[in-house]
């Protein structure tokens, strides 16, 4: 049975519509999984094997009856950023307490709807707010990832980290995930999974606990290109309630994955080429450029001058807006309350101790950007330098097809080994600026570096064109032949 938690989503599906097994076989050897691993992985913050049973019996009715949706018995986790009704969802925040929503997030009903099976909640920064997923109130995941030769615990990437780290040690066929700064496609690099973070507006942010609503967007990670495809086919559409959601038909991605690349342009951006980064990292973007030559595509040497900015912008923007969004958690309503002698009190207390240190020192920055005096100084000039940015990308849009670019400047590290906030924030390097000009972004794991660890390649495209970045993808995944998973020691 334990085989079974090794199958793609792609493998899995054909699997139960070929009545190979049943959705209630698949299901519980992955609770038999999460139960055996979850206690040292600490991928998943709420189990739901009771759920997922019931869920996968009516989706082997369905399968027998002839019946069922693109998803039907699949068992999946999601990140606890997704409201989920009747099921404990926090953000991983002391101040949301045990706040169980009363409904579902738009999401999670259309995998519900294609007949997906949940098996849980994972393992996230505290608000998303992260790089490291070290952040949650629950404790840190362990990547199931290590250096050769060493047993530390590494991050599996932040924040979707219980995400990755389930995909990655097979304790789900595929997990919802999310993406403000590079928070699908880092820690999909980090743990050797596929993340893609797709247009902003494509999927729906309806019952998303918010972090920063302009950059905030949902996406899976998953364990193969044609796998990601598919969940994200699921995920996307046009929803009433999200009024940035974009009524834009949702197009067959997974028929992209293999069409290859042949008379493709794919864009360098020398500005990716920056100061330190590892040799590893830069001959691996070298292959990757040699791997699509070979299969076709056409490269093109491209600029995006104002990169160099965009780090700082969006450490302006998005604290700016998630003092604005997190402003609502105050102790009164639902989740954490900290009485005090007086409403002020009881403000402050709540805050204080309902937030973590990382969430309480973006929303000082967000505040500060936002107080009178300093508005123009900084959140005007940041979304100044954002249009910038958005600005190179369309101009070197009409040289090319898509970009490709190194997903990370370096492999997993250890807990401990970042412990300046400063340097943790240059992970997001390389993943910041799709989410500041709203474009597609995917990573794909594409080889192993001298310790051992997996290292990922990036594709960013065209506003609303996935297709481009599925096609890309296929094809790096293709060449590049990445099948190492970890060594279990969990």
């Amino acid at each position: 049975m334990t085989e079974l938690t090794k199958l793609t989503l792609a493998a899995a599906l054909d699997g139960l519509q070929r009545k190979a097994f049943s959705s209630t076989e698949i299901t519980q050897a992955f609770i038999d999984q999460v139960e055996a691993s979850n206690e040292t992985l600490n991928a998943y913050v709420v189990k739901t094997p009771e759920k997922a049973l019931d869920m996968a019996a009516e989706a082997d009715r369905k399968i027998a009856a002839g019946e069922g949706g693109r998803l039907e018995g699949a068992p999946i986790g999601v990140k606890d950023l997704y409201c989920t009704k009747g099921v404990r969802t926090t953000a991983c925040s002391n101040i949301l307490g045990e706040f169980t929503p009363t409904y579902e997030s738009t999401v999670t009903q259309q995998l519900w709807d294609a007949g997906a099976v949940m098996l849980g909640k994972l393992n996230m920064d505290e608000f998303a707010m992260g790089s490291s997923n070290e952040t949650s109130r629950f404790g840190p995941p362990a990547n199931p990832w290590r250096r050769e030769g060493s047993n530390q615990t590494l991050t599996p990437g932040g924040s979707s980290g219980g995400s990755a780290t389930a995909v990655a040690a097979d304790l789900c066929l595929g997990a919802t995930a999310s993406d403000t700064g590079g928070s699908i496609r880092q820690p999909a690099s980090f743990t050797g999974t596929v993340g893609i973070k797709p247009t902003y507006g494509r999927a729906s942010r309806y019952g998303m606990v918010a972090f920063a609503s302009s950059l905030d967007q949902a996406g899976p990670i998953a364990k193969t290109v044609e796998d990601s495809a598919i969940l994200l086919e699921a995920m996307c559409g046009h929803d009433k309630k999200d009024s940035t959601s974009l009524p834009e038909p949702v197009p067959e991605w997974r028929d992209a994955v293999h069409r290859g690349v042949q008379g493709m342009k794919i864009g360098i951006p020398k500005e990716y080429r920056v100061d330190d980064m590892p040799e590893e990292i830069e001959a691996l973007w070298s292959q990757g450029i040699e791997w699509l030559k070979e299969q076709g595509a056409e490269i093109v040497d491209v600029s995006l001058p104002h990169t160099k900015y965009a780090l700082p912008a969006y450490y302006i923007v998005a604290p700016a807006e998630a003092s604005s969004n997190l402003a609502r958690y105050d102790g009164m309503r639902y989740g954490t309350r900290v009485a005090g002698d007086n409403l002020i009190n009881t403000y402050e207390g709540t805050r204080s101790e309902g937030f973590g240190n990382e969430v309480q020192r973006r929303l000082m920055i967000g505040t500060y950007v936002l107080s009178s005096g300093y508005y123009d100084a900084y959140y005007l000039r940041a979304q100044k330098v954002r249009k910038k940015i958005l600005n190179d990308f369309v101009t070197v849009f009409g040289e090319c097809d898509a970009l490709l670019t190194p997903t990370c400047p370096s492999a997993a590290f250890a807990y401990g080994e970042k412990a300046d906030p400063v340097q943790m924030y240059l992970n997001d390097i390389f993943t910041v600026t799709a989410n500041l000009a709203g474009l597609p972004g995917i990573s794909v794991p594409a080889a192993l570096d001298k310790q051992g660890l997996p290292l990922g390649l990036q594709v960013i495209g065209k506003a609303l064109d996935e297709t481009s970045c599925f096609r890309v993808g296929g094809a790096l995944e293709e060449a590049a032949g990445f099948v190492a998973k970890p060594e279990k020691w969990w």
